[in-house]
């Protein structure tokens, strides 16, 4: 079973996960670096491992402000969604904030999978909180960005925002992957579908349908 720890890198409190495929693994997956990574790597050497790979879920400030950062001085690729690659290209991501610029090696949409780490990922669209969002999942766990949270759900006020669209993309990864599939959000504690199902209150409307 893979291996998650959890770090809080930016002054947003998003969550940045790091993933291996077990305890003596020497590569990790590093998903959503979203500030200064110098404390990452302090801990990835203490674990024995390098990132093989960085994966973005989305391209809000507070996902990916560390990338380039991390990327550049560690030699992994990125894999970022391929509908908001511009943001991280550019460096100009939604709210006008800035990060530095970084050109991801590797473009990723719904359907995609991904073999890096001795892991494997699929990919999925999952549209709401932002329009490009996309989610990274292996062996029943789901890295879902900003989607959904442990009692809450990403905001939708931002361009690009869409309600209807965050209802469906939550249904997607229910008939996907169960409701046993722990979720690993971009801010606070991991749940399961199953529990954001029956107790979230924004989820009312998936419960009646």
């Amino acid at each position: 079973m893979p291996v998650v720890d959890r770090f809080v890198l930016s002054a947003w409190q998003s969550n940045c996960y790091v993933v291996r495929s077990d305890r003596r693994a020497q590569e990790a997956v590093v998903v959503d670096p979203g500030g200064d990574p110098s404390a990452l790597r302090i801990e990835l050497a203490r674990m024995g491992a390098r990132a093989a790979a960085v994966f973005v879920t989305h391209t809000d400030v507070d996902h990916i402000a560390g990338v380039a950062n991390l990327a550049g001085g560690t030699g992994a690729e990125v894999w970022a969604p391929a509908a908001e690659m511009e943001a991280l290209t550019t460096g100009q991501t939604r709210g006008t904030y800035g990060v530095t610029p970084y050109a991801a090696e590797h473009a990723v949409s719904d359907g995609d999978r991904i073999v890096v780490a001795g892991l494997e990922f699929d990919v999925v669209d999952v549209p709401g909180h932002s329009a490009g969002h996309v989610a990274f999942v292996t062996e029943g766990m789901i890295f879902s960005g900003d989607l959904l949270f442990a009692g809450s759900v990403g905001r939708v006020d931002l361009p690009g925002g869409d309600w209807a669209s965050l209802l469906t993309s939550v249904r997607t990864l229910v008939e996907r992957y169960g409701r046993d599939a722990v979720v690993y959000p971009g801010h606070g504690e991991a749940t399961t579908l199953g529990r954001e199902l029956d107790t979230n209150p924004f989820l009312a409307e998936l419960r009646a349908a």
